[in-house]
């Protein structure tokens, strides 16, 4: 079964294969580029020389990884493939092994923990690990669809609650086990231990609702793995919240990223049957997360009313439910149009932690409830005799097949310049020091951060495209406000036409150098303006210097 799922994530991702440097995803590009820079900056902590709070980005202020969507966990375990073929492997990767891990890992626990026959836990995994939210996820969001270590954690909790009677010795072991498990999710995928937190609270609570089981065990359980998390993370938590570069509030309005109604009956542009008219229904082709069509909607639907009997699946399904309206936001919008009902999400909008959630990413949560809801569905109907054992599987592949998915669209992009990539770089920069990309990254354009990705990021590199302080009153915005020169290059490149430049332009330049400590200025082949710039740059700086496919303008403070 992992071998299936490694193929479909495989087939997912061949459009990327051929050539990593210079294939990119076209859906979502700049969350790729900045993905590649958190994978290649994770590798400097073979080196010794990492922290949470880096300055190699947004120099010299820096950035609060924590803060960000900034892969830490994933940096870490896979350098050494980012060590051995350079970040932009690596990426394809995480997008594979994230899908097929995370389907084996429910695989495994809808087949041995929960006892379904294999067709059935096929059937749940599958779902679970290429569901269209998964799918679209994929398009950037390696922090998201890193969901492998949910079934793990899914298994103590089950574990805990159904073994009232084990002895005090397994308790613990498998309370720190939870801890352990809920720690290295928090460096994986932040946002998916929230969910998961969530989505585990909602069930558990309507479970017990229906059944009353004792919950000693799994109190003391989750006490105890609750107290080695809680010790194991209160200082990344404290940087989190309170550290340098730390942000107050979210950055994403809840209202933007809220699931339409209608999406819930439509078919992801992704996926097999899928249609481009759905993207309008979406926030952006990254949050599919709704898209599960009439069909699935319907068998999850009838099957919770036919398994209504084992309280696991009406818990399941209200759960799911919950998890569906939250993500509505809000104000209920329809058809892209907003109405006049307010979702349940109003009720926490404003809470701490919870202004930082995106309302549409409640339904990721309930991907894994629908999943246990087919398999179970499925699992029924091969235990049985007659015309059900073979009509109620048939039905629930008929409604799963439009929602395959294809494989993730791709576009072509340039390579890393040879400047960065063979080693010139480092004649130009001391270690650490600062080389600034002309024009500079920011979050609408930040390709120029797979330059500094391409040295396992061996420069700081002023602005980028992140999470930071810079907001009103000192809430989180996207980016830093460009500096005067920034600005200046960034308009000669929209415009294709280099300025008339003044003294003031000259004074701003060395304000800008001294603030960014910059040894450097680069300028690569095929730039869009990239007459406009190099002019720019010779009238500020001096005639370039050719270095293998850049030029370079030294600032003299190397």
């Amino acid at each position: 079964m992992a071998l299936l799922f490694a193929v479909a994530a495989a087939l997912l991702t061949s459009g990327l294969w051929p050539d990593p440097a210079r294939r990119a995803l076209a859906l979502n590009p700049n969350d790729q580029a900045l993905d590649e820079w958190f994978l290649a900056y994770a590798t400097r902590a073979y080196r010794g020389d990492f922290s949470l709070v880096t300055g190699m980005l947004n120099a010299p202020d820096g950035v609060n990884l924590l803060c960000n969507a900034s892969l830490v966990g994933l940096g870490l375990l896979f350098a050494p493939v980012t060590l051995a073929f350079g970040p932009q492997y690596t990426f394809i990767v995480v997008v594979a092994v994230n899908l097929a891990a995370t389907g084996t890992g429910w695989y495994l626990l809808l087949a041995r923990t929960a006892g379904l026959h294999r067709p059935a836990a096929l059937v749940g995994g599958a779902f679970a690990g290429f569901a269209p939210g998964m799918v679209s996820q994929s398009n950037g969001h390696l922090h998201i669809t890193a969901a492998w270590l949910v079934p793990p954690i899914v298994w103590c909790v089950v574990r805990l609650a159904t073994d009232p009677l084990a002895a005090a010795g397994r308790t613990i072991r498998r309370g720190l086990l939870l801890g352990a498990l809920v720690t290295a999710q928090f460096f994986v995928g932040e946002e998916v231990l929230f969910l998961t937190a969530v989505g585990l609270a909602l069930f558990c609570l309507t479970f017990w609702l229906l059944r009353r089981p004792p919950v000693a065990r799994l109190a003391a359980g989750l006490a105890i793995g609750g107290a080695l998390a809680t010790l194991l993370l209160a200082y990344p938590l404290w940087l989190q919240f309170h550290g340098p570069q730390s942000v107050d509030g979210g950055v994403f309005l809840p209202r933007f990223y809220s699931a339409d109604l209608h999406a819930f009956t439509a078919v992801s542009p992704l996926s097999l049957a899928g249609d481009d008219s759905a993207e309008r229904l979406a926030s952006g082709p990254a949050e599919y997360t709704t898209f599960f069509g009439w069909p699935v909607l319907l068998v999850v639907a009838g099957g919770a009313v036919w398994l209504r009997r084992r309280p696991t699946v009406p818990a399941a399904a209200v759960t799911a439910l919950v998890l569906c309206l939250l993500a509505l936001g809000p104000r209920v919008v329809a058809g892209r149009e907003q109405t006049d009902l307010w979702g349940p999400f109003a009720l926490l909008d404003g809470l701490p932690v919870v202004d930082s959630a995106l309302p549409t990413r409640f339904a990721l949560a309930a991907i894994p409830l629908l999943a246990y809801i087919l398999a179970r569905v499925v699992d029924a109907a091969v235990a049985r005799t007659g015309t059900l054992r073979l009509l109620v599987p048939v039905a629930v592949v008929a409604a799963l097949a439009p929602l395959a998915p294809v494989p993730l669209p791709t576009q072509e992009r340039p390579a890393a310049p040879r400047f960065f990539t063979e080693g010139y770089w480092r004649s130009f920069a001391p270690a650490g020091g600062t080389i600034v990309p002309v024009p500079l990254p920011d979050s609408r354009d930040p390709q120029a951060m797979r330059w500094a990705a391409a040295t396992g990021v061996g420069f700081a590199t002023p602005q980028g495209w992140f999470i930071g302080p810079y907001g009103r009153d000192g809430r989180a915005a996207v980016g830093i406000y460009p500096r005067p020169t920034a600005q200046l290059l960034k308009r000669a490149a929209q415009t294709g036409a280099a300025p008339d430049l003044t003294d003031g332009h000259r004074v701003a330049l060395r304000r800008d150098i001294a603030y960014w400590r910059a040894s450097a200025f680069v300028l690569a082949d095929r730039q869009p303006g990239h007459a406009a710039l190099k002019a720019t740059l010779d009238g500020l700086l001096g005639p370039g210097e050719r270095v293998a496919d850049v030029w370079v303008w030294r600032t003299g403070s190397a």
